[in-house]
């Protein structure tokens, strides 16, 4: 692209002022600024400012209802584990991964993935959900294809971290790297912000900008090639996750589901997660911001939580439904955030107040477009111990714990007393679960 192509896309939608600074610009900050200019697409940037022209809306949310989610014992798990087995073994199953973040709220410089979180080896948290994906290859007989989003900012480095560790045991062959779309930063009047004179400010387009990227990578035309039927998703900071789950693929498979999600009891009343609602027919989820307190410490008959179950973002997708979905546009979620941003003299100001947004998409907007939906209930001890914070609850410390405690559990089936004070790490690669520890045997000991 030239400076006449980039003043022809800035015109059409209205962004000329993007080359503002285009004489003060050195040779390479003009090609990196030009480079951004080739992705600006008139007609998203018209969707965000129509976006933007609607604010915040925020829909009633009054007459949505619980919806119905299976607890799976006995017979029923018995069966659903078998459906879900028989997938795997025929080759049927993709894992998705949502890596794009950073662990900057950690104290992190590098993709949250890369983070060290073994309590004994300080494996990384890729290395715990490749293991997994590596553990379930093994036993079923048949690849599960590895799909990681990343993004702009992170993708090198990920990249370098499966590379550097032998991609965890994984074949090469079976790990899909895609980067998430980006969308520019924009001021009350939809305008373009600058955060350099030779820069446009960018920011990810959320884990929902999965179904385009997937579609623009070529991602789903692989897993169609590949004859996927089911794909599980999850993201990338909670290493407690069972990646594909048997007994939740095999649910999913028999529900005849597009869309299935995984939920958890709240741990309190205003617990910040999404709730799925049923409205007549469909199914939408709700954020906790759009919940009013009584529907917040609603009872229901039981004297539990009428709205008890949250979801963590652990889905089975049917691989149909989402090639379906990628080409549909999406809802964009509004950000306002502090900016930085070039003032008239050139100057980069850091703003003390909150001057521009960010626009997300978020994955669970597809949820009433699913035409058969399905919600299955887990015990959170076991699956959902997220490292979020740096400190406190949702930390390192508390997941380390949370991990150690559910392999402590595993071994006690098998009737070994494992001591608190012991340190614990088991591979993933080795036990996925307590039968795999009473197939393999244990040795424990302490260095």
């Amino acid at each position: 692209m030239n400076y006449a192509e980039a003043e022809k896309v800035l015109r059409k939608c209205g962004q000329e002022h993007v080359l503002a600074y285009w004489k003060k610009l050195g040779g390479k900050e003009r090609e990196a600024l030009l480079g951004q200019i080739a992705k600006i697409d008139p007609k998203s940037v018209r969707y965000c400012q129509e976006a933007l022209a609607k604010g915040a809306e925020v829909p009633d949310s009054s007459k949505g209802r619980a919806p119905k989610v299976a607890v799976l014992k006995g017979r029923k798990l018995a069966e659903a584990v078998a459906v879900g087995e028989k997938e795997l073994r025929a080759g049927r199953v993709a894992a998705l991964l949502v890596a794009g973040g950073q662990g900057s709220r950690l104290g992190y410089d590098g993709p949250k993935g890369c983070y060290s979180i073994g309590p004994i080896t300080g494996a990384p948290l890729f290395y715990f959900h490749a293991r997994k994906i590596l553990a379930r290859t093994v036993r079923y007989g048949r690849t599960i294809p590895f799909y990681v989003m990343t993004s702009e900012a992170n993708n090198e480095a990920t990249v370098r971290c499966f590379e550097e560790n032998g991609y965890f045991g994984l074949n090469p062959d079976d790990v899909f790297f895609f980067t998430q779309g980006m969308w520019p930063g924009m001021t009350k009047d939809g305008k373009i912000i600058m955060d350099a004179p030779g820069h446009v400010f960018m920011s990810p387009d959320g884990h929902g900008g999965l179904l385009a990227a997937l579609k623009r990578s070529g991602a789903l035309a692989d897993m169609k090639r590949r004859g996927i039927r089911s794909v599980f998703f999850f993201q990338v900071d909670n290493p407690l996750v069972e990646v594909a789950d048997p007994a939740f693929i095999g649910y999913h498979v028999m529900e005849k589901s597009e869309y299935s999600l995984k939920l958890c009891a709240k741990r309190e009343p205003k617990e910040k997660v999404g709730m799925p609602m049923q409205f007549g027919k469909t199914f939408r989820m709700v954020e906790y911001t759009e919940m009013t307190d009584e529907q917040c410490n609603r009872k229901g008959r039981d004297g539990r939580l009428y709205f008890l179950y949250g979801s963590p973002a652990i889905h089975v997708f049917d691989r149909a439904f989402l090639d379906r979905e990628a080409s549909k546009a999406m809802p964009l979620h509004l950000a306002f955030k502090k900016i930085p941003f070039v003032d008239a003299k050139g100057k980069v100001v850091k703003p003390a107040e909150p001057n521009g947004y960010k626009f997300e998409k978020f994955i669970f907007d597809v949820l009433p477009n699913a035409r058969r939906a399905a919600f299955l209930a887990f015990d959170q001890k076991d699956e959902f111990s997220p490292v979020k914070n740096a400190e406190g609850p949702d930390s390192p410390a508390t997941c380390r714990a949370d991990m150690q405690a559910k392999w402590r559990r595993w071994l006690a089936e098998c009737g070994v007393d494992c001591p608190e004070g012991l340190p614990l790490e088991i591979d993933p690669a080795y036990a996925v679960d307590a039968a795999d520890i009473r197939a393999n045997g244990v040795c424990l000991g302490a260095e």
